[in-house]
């Protein structure tokens, strides 16, 4: 009875959650700069009844609101980070509501307002049927910088969770069962002598040198790391004019590996490479940590329970109206996307032409080889069990971090698909806490097999601050 009222509320309370996720949709701020939408989901959350802790792990922006007492604790995952250069209308044609400005390519402002939605529900559910537990929602900043988290973690917010439950918007309905890479992001910088390139070179030292020298000698490493491994780079400084030598040159590095260690390796021998680098162009180098996100540690019994309650949580209908800007976004890729995306939706079971799944996908095999992808999630995975399901928020073929994906996220194909998610996470958050510690025994023991005993130890070295730029840090309430 209890998840038919549980269900019954949040459809009556719709409105108000696809107001805010528009609203964050076109207010969208880059990492570590969300002060409007993180303010505006703490304010909801603080008027319902949590107790809100702001600025946590000294970012103006990340905050933990709870409610409730007592065990189980069980945390909601949210973010509300855009992405530069993605800034779209809700239309099958590029048009940028602002010129080079950011957006809402990778769903987050569904993310982060679903989370909301279902933590508010079950407070509603906790209060009328007086369950014990713990509810907290937690608002992560700068996902796609892959740091938020793990500066939060290393706060130990997340320490005393009995679980965490969380979602993504996709183009399917079903669990996330691959493991992510694990990441270092890391910064280098190079610093010699200036001189006149063309009247007295040889008085100078190049640090752009030492920078191209070590891009060199990174991509001659490809060669020699194991099968899965990522190497990208960005020249973030690199001089100032032709005729100087430059004095001061950077380049910023992400290194992805299967796990930790793995992306540990790979920083040891890209630091041999620039001191060689450093030696060769008689500059100096240094380096700065911006991030280090672990794998993901999929925990399956947590995403067979999130899978479970897919009935219960009523799928969403789409009208014609959607289906048509489903296709209509299609029709913007490539020839060759555009088939593999009209034969996948085949191979889901759909209608030809249909481009929105509204059942369910089997889950990929478990013990598969990790993505390419990272995320910061990984470091939560890594402390407590999370359970992670992705759900329809754009027609198949679009893929995230793409301007047709703004498009969707701020349709309401994209806020079907995030009610969805709120259910589905607000039922599995509600067994969890009333079936007497079934679910929440099964998910440890899978995660303590899975971690084999080992403790997290943050990638992010203590001394090193989260990049708040200077008005957010000094900036309103959040």
């Amino acid at each position: 009875m209890g998840k038919k009222q549980l269900v019954q509320w949040m459809l009556e309370h719709e409105p108000l959650y696809e107001d805010l996720a528009l609203q964050i949709w076109e207010r969208p701020e880059t990492a570590y700069e969300e002060l409007f939408a993180s303010s505006l989901l703490s304010s909801v959350l603080e008027e319902a009844g949590f107790r809100l802790r702001r600025g946590i792990g000294g970012i103006p922006t990340a905050f933990v609101a709870e409610y409730g007492s007592g065990g189980p604790v069980l945390g909601i995952l949210g973010e509300y980070d855009a992405l530069p250069g993605l800034s779209q209308k809700v239309s099958a044609e590029r048009e940028p509501v602002t010129p080079n400005g950011p957006g809402h390519g990778c769903g987050h402002n569904l993310l982060g307002t679903a989370g909301v939605e279902a933590a508010v529900a079950l407070k509603h559910r906790l209060e009328a049927e007086g369950i014990a537990g713990t509810i907290r929602y937690y608002g992560c900043p700068a996902e796609e910088v892959l740091s938020g988290k793990t500066f939060m973690a290393r706060e130990g917010v997340f320490d005393d969770l009995d679980a965490a439950l969380t979602w993504h918007p996709g183009s399917q309905n079903t669990p996330w069962s691959t493991p992510t890479s694990a990441l270092t992001s890391v910064e280098l910088h190079f610093h010699g002598r200036a001189a006149h390139a063309g009247g007295a070179p040889h008085l100078g030292r190049s640090a752009l040198d030492a920078v191209e020298l070590t891009n060199i000698g990174a991509n001659y490493l490809r060669e020699h790391v194991p099968d899965g491994s990522r190497i990208h780079y960005t020249i973030t400084n690199g001089g100032v004019a032709p005729n100087i030598v430059p004095d001061a040159a950077s380049v910023w590095y992400y290194l992805r590996g299967a796990n930790r260690e793995a992306a540990d390796e790979l920083l040891a021998r890209l630091l041999k490479i620039a001191q060689g680098a450093s030696l060769m162009t008689e500059t100096e180098m240094g380096w700065e940590i911006k991030g280090g996100a672990y794998s993901l540690n999929v925990n399956h019994s947590l995403n067979a329970l999130l899978t479970r309650q897919k009935d219960a949580a009523q799928a969403p209908s789409f009208s014609e109206e959607d289906r048509r800007l489903a296709l209509s976004l299609v029709d913007t890729l490539e020839p060759a996307q555009k088939e593999a995306a009209l034969a996948k939706a085949l191979k889901l079971g759909l209608p030809e032409g249909e481009l929105l799944p509204a059942g369910f996908s089997e889950p990929g095999p478990a013990g598969g080889p990790p993505s390419g992808g990272s995320t910061d999630l990984g470091d939560v995975s890594w402390i407590t069990p999370v359970g992670q399901i992705i759900t329809t928020c754009a027609p198949v073929g679009i893929q995230v971090h793409t301007w047709q994906a703004s498009a969707a996220f701020g349709s309401p194909i994209g806020l079907k698909g995030m009610h969805y998610a709120a259910r589905l996470i607000a039922l599995a958050a509600y067994e969890l806490l009333t079936d007497r510690g079934e679910g929440l025994a099964q998910a440890r023991a899978e995660f303590l097999a899975s971690t084999r005993g080992r403790s997290y130890v943050p990638a992010i070295p203590r001394e090193v601050l989260a990049p708040v730029p200077e008005p957010v840090r000094g900036g309103g309430r959040a």
